[in-house]
């Protein structure tokens, strides 16, 4: 029986990689479970019997790619250093992970375009709860004056925005072949630029600091001018 288990386990796994490298290159509605089969040395019948329905099966390759390896936001957020550093540590495990491996990109770009309900069922599963972690984080630091007050799940949105936009341009739209960036570069930049976006300001005082600010260096000039006179 264990030896049966082993082999069921191992010959799903044997299916999934199939799958993953069929559905990434020729999407959902190019690919026929007959091929996967196919190319897996297995009956369509046995494809069935592990995956009932193809969408069933699209699922199962795009959360084994997800959990693979995916780190916790929670742990990323609370670990050591400045906001910065934590957000631009997200932003480079992202590329890392996505760079060296665009298949899930590819797989959700399929999703999207052929407009079946796994896009949605993704959303919710693995993406709506990253984006509330980090909207959580943003509401904490709003009630500690660290951040200003915005919407924090647009805030949330705004940051994993450039994160993955970079990524869609460099790895699926060609951009790499034109402009090279350094992945640790882009992160640092994206977190100091969203950084600076969300620091709390107070309006009154900020301007009255620039106001004093003039009246100083305009005293320092006033003064200089009547030094050099005398």
């Amino acid at each position: 029986m264990a030896a049966r288990r082993i082999s069921g386990s191992r010959r799903r796994q044997q299916i999934l990689d199939v799958a993953t490298e069929l559905f990434a290159r020729q999407g959902f509605a190019g690919t026929t479970t007959r091929q996967i089969a196919q190319r897996a040395g297995v009956t369509e019948a046995l494809v069935f019997r592990h995956f009932p329905r193809k969408q069933d099966l699209y699922w199962a390759v795009i959360d084994y790619k997800c959990q693979a390896g995916s780190p916790d936001l929670r742990r990323q957020l609370q670990q050591g250093g400045t906001e910065r550093q934590a957000l631009a540590g997200i932003a480079e495990e992202f590329f890392r992970r996505n760079f060296e491996d665009n298949t899930l990109g590819r797989l959700l770009l399929f999703s999207a375009l052929e407009q079946h309900q796994l896009s949605h069922r993704f959303f919710r599963t693995h993406v709506a709860e990253r984006y509330e972690i980090l909207a959580d984080y943003i509401r904490r630091g709003v009630r500690e004056g660290r951040f200003r007050r915005v919407n924090p799940l647009l805030a949330a949105r705004c940051f994993f925005g450039m994160v993955i936009y970079h990524f869609l341009i460099q790895e699926l739209f060609g951009g790499k072949r034109e402009q090279k960036f350094d992945s640790a570069e882009v992160s640092r930049v994206l977190a100091e630029i969203w950084h600076d976006g969300m620091r709390a300001r107070n309006g009154r005082r900020f301007r009255e600091s620039n106001q004093a600010k003039r009246r100083s260096s305009r005293c320092r000039r006033f003064t200089g001018r009547h030094s050099t006179d005398g």
